[in-house]
């Protein structure tokens, strides 16, 4: 058997039939079975990426069952394989249903060669491109050097070189932005990157705990020093002792307490409630709010002194509305993450999902995001996941916009993004699915104002 030779799997319990595809299938390494029992056993030794099978098979010829338990044995041991079923005229429905299992396509009998050569042809390349797409996710992700921060867009990747440049330092660092775009994780990045990293992360909400009890919650207590003090407790911020500590929402903070963390800010020394001993903290802080703290000062509601105490470098997180590049890929990422959360099966998003998404406006920005796609694996029927599943609609645009040019240029950014996520970032693979030439696509590109690089790397691969 030659090596070069794609595998293809034959199940089919006709004789004659099976000899008839050894002879017109010779540009491919078969492998012919006759039982269910037999594909699956050579399945799972060979791992071909192509496989044709007959719906009709003993011990039941008429119907579909044997032929569907294999297909869905096929999938679960290779969800990759590109099925092919091969079913009469009088039971298309099966074929339907076959496919809605996710076999890839389906043929009538009888045979016609030519089509099913073609069939097979579509099918090895699209396996082919997927195998390709996989590697370079996985590139991607293990190579990226902030863990847990995905996006492709010119503003994500400023933001990441900007994380890389003060994590080794110990300035404080502000990260604004709005709520749902991933402020923690900002914050995480920087403790992760930096000397600190093995030390305590402690993170603290200003804006979820009554100001009766933040207090203690910073800086801790002695026992007896309330009612309900039964013991001594130690705050947030002595918890962080060497590590980093993240106030969220720190806008929130009440105004008693701003004047306390600006004294601990210039000492490093704090009291707990109703102690009398200084206790030295070495502690990094990270603040984040998605308020704006400048309309704030002006007001008095937050003190200019600790602003810029807190905000000797700013972050700023770019809403997902403005990074439109990232929201498939994003996406991706997640339905990834929930189906093995979920030990569930799907396969992508479906062409109008893609497109919903793309186009969405994600007011809750990536939390939504992430809420929309976990639900969807959750309650998704079919083996991909529709606009339906995200309770979305297809291609959904601002009522108000009706500016020609930039419905157009919409309109290729949009095709561009799912072509660049489907390609994982791959210009030549991504050339090629737009139909386009690569300096056509760099000149796009440009035009556009799109990224052309990830957060690690100067531009995106150019390897087919």
């Amino acid at each position: 058997m030659s090596e070069d030779k794609p595998k293809l799997l034959i199940l089919e319990d006709d004789e004659g039939l099976r000899r008839q595809y050894k002879w017109a299938l010779s540009d491919y390494t078969l492998f012919l079975s006759g039982t269910r029992a037999e594909a699956l056993e050579l399945m799972r030794i060979e791992r071909p990426p192509l496989a044709v099978i007959d719906l009709g098979l003993p011990p039941d010829p008429d119907g579909a069952t044997e032929g569907l338990a294999a297909l869905e044995g096929i999938l679960a041991m290779a969800p990759e394989t590109k099925i092919i079923v091969a079913s009469g005229n009088e039971s298309r429905a099966h074929a339907l249903r076959a496919v809605s299992l996710g076999a890839y396509d389906f043929y009538q009998k009888p045979i016609e060669i030519e089509v099913l050569r073609t069939i097979l042809d579509r099918a090895l390349r699209l396996y082919k491109l997927e195998g390709e797409n996989r590697e370079l996710a996985q590139l991607k992700l293990s190579s990226s050097p902030i863990d847990g921060i995905i996006g492709v867009s010119q503003e994500m990747m400023r933001m990441c070189r900007t994380i890389e440049k003060i994590a080794p330092t110990n300035v404080a660092v502000l990260a604004l932005g709005e709520s749902g775009t991933g402020k923690e994780l900002v914050a995480q990045a920087i403790h992760s990157l930096s000397p600190r990293s093995r030390r305590p992360f402690v993170a603290i909400n200003c804006g979820a705990i009554p100001e009766a009890l933040l207090e203690s919650e910073l800086f801790g207590h002695e026992k007896g020093a309330f009612t309900g003090a039964i013991k001594q407790t130690i705050g947030k911020i002595e918890q962080a002792h060497t590590g980093t500590l993240f106030l969220d929402e720190i806008g929130d903070l009440p105004q008693p307490l701003q004047v306390k963390l600006l004294r601990f800010l210039s000492t490093r020394l704090i009291e707990r409630i109703g102690g009398r001993q200084q206790i030295p903290v070495d502690v990094r802080i990270v603040c984040a709010t998605n308020q704006n703290l400048e309309e704030r000062m002006a007001d008095g509601r937050f003190r200019e002194d600790l602003f810029y105490r807190l905000n000797e470098v700013i972050i700023r997180i770019p809403p997902l509305r403005d990074r439109e590049e990232d929201s498939v890929l994003l996406a991706s990422y997640f339905l990834k993450k929930f189906n093995d959360q979920f030990d569930k099966k799907l396969r992508g998003f479906t062409t109008e999902a893609i497109s919903a998404i793309a186009s969405n406006g994600w007011r809750g920005n990536v939390r939504e995001l992430e809420n929309r796609v976990k639900r969807a694996v959750v309650m998704a029927d079919g083996t991909h996941i529709t606009a339906a599943d995200l309770e979305l609609t297809a291609g959904a645009a601002d009522e108000d916009e009706f500016d020609l040019r930039a419905a157009r240029a919409r309109a290729e950014r949009m095709v561009i993004q799912r072509a660049l996520t489907h390609s994982n970032g791959n210009l030549s693979i991504a050339a090629k699915l737009l139909g386009v030439s690569r300096p056509t696509l760099y000149s796009l590109l440009e035009s556009l104002g799109m990224a052309v690089g990830a957060p690690n790397a100067s531009e995106v691969s150019d390897t087919p």
